[in-house]
């Protein structure tokens, strides 16, 4: 090109643009579609939401500016926010790290060669491809405390089983202890993590007299950390949007007994829907975000101090 005159050069490099500029309209034509969804099934409603949670808004009226009085009830005025948002941080605390302890352990265990192991890793996914309402009915019978077969076999070992979904003390364990039922889906990544750890470091580390303890500390644990990070964060998200569990199992949403399962979705819920406060309960959901927004920034920063990444520190 250094030899070519400036005419010709100009006109290489219109016919260069105008060819780059044909290519990004085809682009945007295919993917046209999602950008019109997003926009009118994500960012609609998200403007809206915002909008209408400085308002007083029960669908039937218009929309009467009221500024911060949303957010201030909530936080001065509405009792049941804070017995809402408390019942679901104990859910978040105590479901996630025993989820993910749970598919990790599942993971290593269906990991081995031995005769029949895929039949296992079957298994144990299937519950998490489950329809959700119908298995809370099916949980809800085996947590019966006359007849539920959890109850049936603690008796069978001289343990007086609690009354589970009857007891305030024992809704949530009960929530988190099926939700532990559910960990097939995690394990599979997991599994597919631990599969693509190289023999050779294996290999390498029991020449140098590593155990099993070892082994798992200095080379499992580090190498499957991105896929643990992944399932941290979204495990995290998923939590604090708990629920149909709490609706279904708690008769209708009421979120009984003593409100122990009335978790912070549940609330808005009824604010929107039974009780018609829209604009009280879009607040609400941009509270739910906000925290767990920070959340997700807290772990996207200490990422690097723990999550692995090949060819970095």
């Amino acid at each position: 090109m250094s030899n070519t005159n400036p005419t010709t050069k100009r006109k290489w490099t219109k016919k260069h643009t105008s060819i780059k500029r044909k290519e990004a309209i085809q682009g945007y034509i295919f993917i046209l579609p999602w950008l019109i969804g997003l926009i009118v099934f994500t960012l609609g409603p998200l403007l809206f939401s915002f909008i209408g949670s400085f308002t007083n808004y029960d669908i039937t009226s218009q929309m009467d500016f009221v500024g911060l009085e949303n957010y201030k009830r909530l936080f001065s005025r509405d009792p049941l926010f804070w017995k809402a948002l408390g019942n679901t941080i104990y859910y978040v605390a105590i479901s996630v790290p025993a989820t993910l302890v749970a598919a990790v352990i599942i993971a290593l265990l269906m990991n081995q060669k031995i005769p029949g192991i895929r039949f296992f890793r079957t298994i144990y996914y299937l519950p998490s491809v489950l329809s959700g309402v119908g298995v809370y009915f099916l949980w809800m019978q085996l947590l019966s405390p006359q007849s539920g077969l959890i109850n049936v076999v603690l008796s069978w070992f001289g343990i007086e089983g609690p009354v589970w979904l009857f007891d305030p003390n024992w809704t949530k364990p009960a929530l988190i202890f099926m939700n532990l039922w559910k960990v097939g889906g995690s394990m599979l990544l997991y599994l597919a993590s631990l599969q693509g750890i190289p023999t050779q470091l294996y290999e390498a580390a029991e020449i140098d007299g590593a155990g099993h303890i070892r082994k798992f500390l200095n080379i499992t644990l580090p190498m499957i950390t991105p896929i643990i990070f992944f399932d941290l964060v979204t495990s995290i998200i998923g939590s604090f949007q708990v629920f149909q569990e709490a609706y279904v199992m708690s008769q209708n949403g009421s979120g009984g007994p003593a409100n122990s399962m009335l978790f912070f979705n549940l609330h808005m819920w009824n604010k929107a829907f039974v009780n018609f406060e829209m604009g009280y309960a879009m607040a609400m959901s941009w509270i739910l975000f906000l925290i767990v927004f920070v959340i997700t920034l807290i772990n996207l920063k200490l990422a690097p101090r723990w999550v692995y990444r090949e060819g970095g520190n």
